[in-house]
């Protein structure tokens, strides 16, 4: 009898996979996309949602490891110029065939957006030039020898001179220019509400198991928790830590987690050498000087900072104290740089020394909808730095409102967040702390505008150096620097979450991105 059964039981799940295969996924993002172009601004939600549509030379998989995508294979030639096989028989969305001279007109575009708030040409700054062979081959020339050159490249989505020429970031959002060769094309965009996206079936890695996804922006921590237990979306990532413990007991429910990439600090202005009326003494006058070129500050800063009780009682354990960028067990991690301990006698001694006995008052600026809990931690380190004297108010925003005044470098202290991507030292130092230059195409993501010849030196000497293991001592050299130093006041570690419905899986990222392509029927 059972096995008379056997065939009707088959075909029920057989029939359950095709219906899955047709419908839409849903997926509620816990932060605004503010952009479709693959080159404008380089922040996680937005290159989550670009994967979907573009492809990269090499791709990195959910432990930041990286495999072949429309790079085939590379290799270095010398010590400075690499070859790189592209993938042949690979279509654009609209039918074109995609070919190396589309390569090259991607580098071209990536350090020239207009307007970008922080954007990936810290990505190719070891590139002089680019040598078309034939259609399915790249010669990439570095001005030293640059192992990190196969990672950067994971970081850039490439796009067609065919459809991207002349094209600006309006035509990306509009669609017009969206054509990728992606697994998903671009339907529409509405700006803080969703991404609609349908399946290629053409796409050269094979068609995706979802018809359409509809990629919702669900801000509000309690509603995006909501709309999953009501149906009304598949999965939802960014998981509030109020309700992690709930969800890890739901039986409707899936949770999947993994150690993420992403750092999380305050960060001072540095571009500032006089007042500004965001730092004043306690009657209100502007300081004549910037107290954050003083390192005694900083440090006094980091030491009145309770890392443990920021942990446990604002994330709720979704997170790891740090004094560092990387988790445990990336490259360059350095395992003998902890966190300062918890001293606010010592803090308050630190910034008498410095000059300011009765500390003085400051303006923090926060996003609220950004980060996990950012304006929660932001007031609970205000309140820590409150008790040492540093009177602080804190300024809080959605993140459309947040970003263009960061990029005005508008604020005197303002949290932080960067989640290395590539799942290495270089990432982070490259982007955030590196001088930002244009023409040097490093600290595209400095929104502190700190800047020390001597980090400047250290990280490109270490970034060309072809021994991993000299090059990870070099790193570990560097975080030894940078906790002495404190150009940013290091907060914790993330843990990534999401939840789904019961009956999907997910494969956890350490780099945060919520992409339909990790999402499978059990």
């Amino acid at each position: 009898m059972a096995a008379a059964l056997l065939p009707m039981a088959a075909s029920a799940q057989g029939a359950a996979l095709a219906a899955d295969q047709e419908r839409t996924l849903s997926i509620g993002a816990g932060a605004p996309v503010t952009t479709t172009d693959p080159h404008f601004h380089n922040v996680g939600p937005n290159n989550a949602l670009t994967m979907h549509i573009y492809d990269r030379l090499v791709e990195r998989d959910g432990r930041a490891r990286p495999r072949p995508s429309l790079a085939t294979s590379w290799r270095p030639i010398t010590d400075t110029e690499w070859e790189f096989k592209l993938r042949e028989g690979v279509t654009w969305h609209d039918g074109q065939p995609f070919t190396a001279d589309d390569v090259a007109f991607t580098f071209a575009r990536v350090p020239n957006v207009p307007n970008s708030p922080g954007g990936f040409g810290g990505f190719l700054r070891a590139i002089t030039r680019v040598e078309v062979k034939d259609a399915h081959t790249l010669h990439i020339h570095t001005a030293r020898p640059h192992p990190l050159l196969p990672l950067d490249l994971a970081s850039v989505s490439i796009i067609s001179r065919h459809v991207g020429e002349g094209a600006a970031t309006e035509d990306y959002n509009s669609g017009r220019a969206a054509i990728g060769t992606g697994p998903y094309r671009q339907i529409s965009y509405r700006a803080g509400d969703r991404v609609e996206l349908q399946r290629y079936d053409a796409y050269f890695g094979g068609a995706e198991p979802w018809a359409r996804v509809n990629y919702r922006m669900l801000l509000n921590d309690a509603g995006r928790t909501a709309a999953l237990l009501a149906g009304d979306v598949d999965m939802i990532e960014q998981i509030p830590t109020s309700d992690l413990a709930r969800l890890r007991r739901e039986p409707r429910v899936t949770v999947s987690e993994i150690a993420s990439l992403r750092t999380v600090y305050m960060a001072p202005d540095f571009s500032r050498d006089g007042g500004t009326p965001l730092v004043t003494d306690n009657a209100g006058t502007p300081l004549p000087v910037n107290p954050f070129k003083d390192v005694r500050v900083r440090r006094a800063l980091s030491m009145a900072i309770n890392r443990d009780a920021l942990v446990e009682r604002v994330m709720e354990g979704a997170g790891i104290a740090s004094a560092q960028w990387l988790p445990e067990g990336a490259f360059g991690y350095n395992p003998a740089v902890r966190p300062l301990p918890f001293d606010a006698d010592g803090a308050r001694r630190l910034l008498a020394e410095a000059g300011y006995p009765q500390g003085f008052r400051l303006t923090v600026n926060t996003p609220n909808d950004r980060w996990p809990n950012d304006a929660r931690l932001t007031q609970a380190v205000a309140q820590m730095w409150t008790r040492i004297g540093v009177r602080v108010n804190v300024e809080a925003s959605p993140w459309t409102a947040f970003v263009p005044r960061r990029a005005r470098v508008e604020y005197a202290m303002q949290i932080g967040a960067w989640g290395s991507s590539t799942g290495e030292a270089s990432n982070y130092l490259a982007n955030v702390i590196a001088t930002n230059n244009r023409e040097r195409l490093t600290g595209a993501n400095n929104n502190a505008r700190f800047s020390s010849p001597e980090f400047d030196q250290a990280i490109a000497s270490a970034s060309s150096t072809m021994d991993d293991a000299a090059r990870e001592a070099a790193w570990h050299a560097l975080a030894v620097r940078y906790a002495e130093e404190v150009p940013m006041i290091q907060l914790l570690q993330l843990t990534n979450t999401w939840a789904l419905r019961r009956g999907l899986r997910y494969e956890p990222r350490m780099d945060e991105r919520t992409v339909a392509m990790g999402i499978r029927p059990e």
